[in-house]
């Protein structure tokens, strides 16, 4: 179906023509009308022929439409234009008067010349007056003719059609302001636009700087995965992403590996496919690219949403973590090394005095005791070699399965019944049985041996543990809570730092590397779970680990 032009387009066009073809063109319905009855005169009334009036009424039109594109309007003032619909008024009181028995219709041409003078908007005052009077003369002639015997119905249009010329002109004048006012909004709006346009591109350009100006890539998507906004060093990460001499078509063929270097990111694992799915992460750990120039990035995402909350799409940021990534391998390798070096020895010293110690008849008491001392520092440096082993590693292996938390509970309160007993410690457990959860029975075992030692542990005058748990259709919560020592919140909160101990803890003189709670907060991080802790100072202390269950991390 085509496509009508708009008003607008047409005045644009229309102010594109020189001055010469403006005007006639305004001329070109009168001139065609005339035209035309001066062809079907001859076959219709060929009477008209013989009046020199008629003939002249034919004639001017078509001389002012010559006139139209010989005279320079460009060098006269504007309103000498509007000398043509005045000669036309006078070409169609010609034409009117001259056949008003043949053809009395002919005075609705006036229309033509009052619509031109009307939409000029130029000589109001003249180009109104004119618009009525104009008319009034072309009926004047047929009623003075029939004085002094004039009738009211000879008077009537000499009255009425001059007033409704003047009504039309009035109309067809308000309707041209209110068209100019809409056209000058239209431009002021329009002028707002391009400004507010400029501003924006003004914005544009200084964001794109300041994106430019960071070292993390960054990357705005839409709902479907079509990137909308990238920076520099996003592209570069592209660039190092796609193979050698290849420009990926989408993401998908981009070398994205797991945290082991070589195994390739599925698809739907891929930080723009979670991103684009509506998921919200930080600190995701891929690496890009291959050989040499393959890099460790840290990436996050936030979703985009309109007013609505509907997605619509994401931004995902890139930060290069490689050489952090490469110091916390060194530390961890040097740790596991210092510590294997430290086993030995340890494990050499501990046996020796083991071998004294069972054939110790003929060492006085005083050498007993020492070597009792000796072999309690040497377990526990040993414990301590063993905690930061399992700390540097790497690889903290767990291996879920669908487990009963309550088995693990009696076992872990079996092995510490003789340590609660020493520190009168009473141990309670509230767990359901049986409860499913998905887990590394070994991990899970050796975290929750950890909460209950350490409830022991700091509860120095006494108390009690009591080991809850409860489950829901996705999670399994197991909380250890003891009525010892506590620690104020601020400890709380940095409870699982690697080394890090309660002042609370260092001024009772309790014992402790500080290592128990991270290795704790490692398993738990490793079944998709999370431990979380509260505390009050002379309170005592919760500690609730949050394991999923079997429907929630099936496949």
């Amino acid at each position: 179906m085509a496509m009508r032009p708009s008003p607008r387009g047409v005045a644009l066009y229309f102010r594109k023509l020189g001055p010469r073809t403006q005007v006639a063109l305004c001329q070109l319905p009168m001139m065609l009308i005339v035209t035309i009855l001066g062809i079907v005169t001859p076959f219709g009334w060929p009477s008209l022929l013989t009046s020199p009036l008629y003939l002249a009424g034919i004639a001017i039109p078509l001389v002012l439409f010559v006139a139209c594109f010989l005279t320079p309007w460009e060098r006269l003032p504007r309103s000498a234009y509007l000398l043509i619909p005045a000669l036309d008024l006078l070409a169609i009181g010609l034409l009117r008067n001259s056949a008003t028995t043949l053809l009395p219709g002919l005075v609705v041409l006036v229309v033509f010349p009052v619509i031109w003078l009307a939409a000029s908007g130029m000589l109001v005052r003249s180009s109104l007056i004119l618009s009525a009077v104009g008319p009034f003369f072309i009926m004047l002639p047929s009623a003075a003719a029939k004085f002094p015997n004039v009738t009211a119905a000879d008077i009537t249009p000499l009255v009425l059609f001059p007033l409704v010329m003047l009504a039309v002109s009035l109309a067809i004048r308000f309707a041209s302001v209110n068209m100019r006012v809409q056209q000058r909004e239209l431009q002021a709006m329009g002028e707002e636009l391009r400004e507010l346009l400029a501003a924006s591109r003004e914005r544009e350009e200084l964001l794109m700087t300041i994106l430019d100006a960071t070292d993390v890539g960054i990357v705005a998507v839409d709902s479907n995965g079509d990137q909308l906004l990238a920076n520099n060093m996003m592209r570069r990460w592209q660039q190092t992403a796609a193979p050698a001499g290849v420009v990926p078509a989408d993401h998908s063929e981009h070398r994205v590996f797991a945290q082991d270097k070589v195994t390739p990111l599925p698809p739907d694992k891929r930080p723009l496919r979670r991103a684009v799915e509506g998921e919200s992460f930080a600190d995701y750990l891929v690496w890009i690219g291959e050989g040499p120039q393959q890099r460790a990035v840290s990436t996050a995402a936030r979703p985009l949403m309109d007013d609505g909350g509907r997605l619509t799409g994401a931004v995902v940021v890139y930060s290069d973590v490689t050489g952090l990534v490469e110091a916390m391998a060194a530390n961890e390798e040097l740790v596991s090394n210092v510590s294997h070096e430290f086993r030995s020895p340890l494990n050499s010293i501990l046996g020796n005095i083991d071998l004294v110690l069972e054939d110790s008849d003929g060492l006085s008491a005083l050498t007993v005791q020492r070597l009792d001392v000796v072999q309690r520092n040497s377990e526990r440096l040993l414990a301590l070699v063993s905690d930061l082993t399992l700390e540097a590693s790497a690889a903290l292996n767990v291996h879920p399965k669908r487990t009963d938390i309550s088995g693990l509970v009696e076992t872990s309160i079996g092995s510490a019944q003789a340590h609660a007993e020493r520190s009168s410690v009473a141990l309670v457990a509230d767990v359901p049985s049986p409860l499913w959860a998905y887990a590394d029975p070994l991990r899970i075992g050796q975290a929750l041996d950890n909460l209950v030692s350490n409830a022991i542990k700091y509860s120095p005058d006494g108390g009690t543990v009591t080991i809850s748990a409860a489950g829901t259709e996705d999670w399994v919560k197991l909380v250890v809570q003891d009525t010892g020592m506590g620690m104020v919140p601020e400890d709380a909160a940095k409870v699982f730092s690697r080394f890090f101990r309660a002042e609370s803890a260092r001024d009772a003189a309790i014992p402790g590397a500080g290592l128990g709670l991270s290795i704790t907060k490692t398993i738990l991080e490793r079944h998709g779970g999370a431990i979380a802790c509260a505390s009050a100072l002379g309170g005592g202390s919760t500690f609730t680990m949050t394991i999923p269950t079997p429907s929630s991390t099936a496949p």
